[in-house]
């Protein structure tokens, strides 16, 4: 009994933080605002910049110091490695959207040792496993919470196979989040929805992920996830614009070790494309293909068309047959 009511008051402390980091968003987003809104009395200017070495807000227009002895939120002390900023550090992992509590509840760790490295002795050791058992059982108290557990921990398993940035993940969950809230997640698999976010949120923070390679690692079809996707984006209001090819870019260039000039005159080719409307109305990756492999002639660093299709999963056809549309309308001269 008495560990079911630590557990509660744990409980109870974890609420009382959530209502503070919620009173400490609003705090930051209402300061925010003022800052945006504040505008150089003397041009008019809002390129207003905060100089932290004299505490001052300089206009960067007209160089007048609007503030002084501006107060600096940082932490007092400095950390030259990451063993030094986890010792000096007071506070614990910033919030996330990636775990179904946002990373405000506590976590029993598994080792059996204290705050100092010591090791706890047995006689403490079988509390410790009850409390342990209480906790994980505690902290996923509802039906919504095991639901949203398992959704954020196939997220998190796609982006990682998918090597997604932090922005992406957080994005993601965001989306699942809201689709939760609408209660669209009803009569579809957890697994769609979640892989359905996952490419939505990809578009949204343009790094563009094609419903081939969010299928490749995900447990549904492509056929699910383009329905339940077109589904949630309507629902939740998402606007999204196509995908551009030059989105593409960098990751093909990459998989197939080309310089920089290769990279700039594909894109270059691109946007003369875009220009001329040669772009709309066909895939997006096809045309980046093809852009790249004309570049790749140019610039000395010739690939072959398989090659080409292979990292930018498309066929040896699509490629030729959107290389010599750009040539011809582009007027681009290329010498196999």
């Amino acid at each position: 009994m008495q560990e079911i009511e630590k557990l509660k008051q744990l409980q109870s402390q974890r609420e009382t933080l959530r209502k503070r980091t919620a009173e400490a968003q609003e705090a930051i987003k209402s300061r925010t605002e003022e800052s945006t809104k504040t505008v150089c009395p003397e041009c008019g200017s809002r390129q207003l910049v905060q100089d932290n070495e004299r505490a001052e807000l300089v206009c960067q227009n007209c160089g007048l110091v609007l503030d002084d002895e501006v107060i600096d939120r940082g932490p007092e002390w400095r950390a030259f490695d990451h063993d030094q900023r986890m010792k000096r550090s007071r506070v614990g992992a910033p919030m996330t959207f990636t775990i179904h509590d946002k990373g405000l509840s506590t976590m029993i760790d598994w080792r059996n040792r204290d705050s100092y490295g010591r090791a706890i002795s047995s006689k403490n050791r079988a509390q410790l496993y009850r409390l342990r058992k209480w906790q994980r059982r505690i902290r996923v108290s509802n039906a919504t919470e095991r639901n949203l557990a398992f959704a954020l921990s196939e997220l998190d398993r796609m982006a990682s196979a998918l090597g997604l940035p932090r922005n992406v993940r957080e994005t993601a969950a965001v989306v699942y989040r809201d689709a939760v809230d609408k209660n669209l997640i009803r009569g579809r698999s957890i697994e769609g929805v979640a892989a359905a976010a996952l490419y939505a949120a990809c578009r949204q923070c343009n790094v563009p992920r094609t419903l081939d390679e969010i299928a490749e690692v995900s447990r549904v079809s492509r056929k699910e996830i383009g329905r339940t996707y077109r589904f949630i984006s309507r629902e939740l209001g998402l606007k999204l614009l196509p995908t551009s090819p030059i989105d593409y870019v960098p990751r093909f260039c990459s998989g197939l070790n080309l310089k920089g000039e290769v990279q700039s005159r594909a894109v270059e080719i691109l946007r003369q494309a875009g220009e001329r409307e040669l772009t709309s109305g066909r895939g997006p990756t096809g045309v980046a293909a093809a852009a790249i492999y004309i570049s790749s002639i140019l610039g000395g660093e010739r690939r072959t068309q398989r090659e080409v299709a292979e990292v930018a999963g498309v066929t040896e056809v699509t490629i030729r047959n959107r290389y010599k549309e750009l040539a011809e309308k582009l007027d681009i001269e290329i010498i196999l």
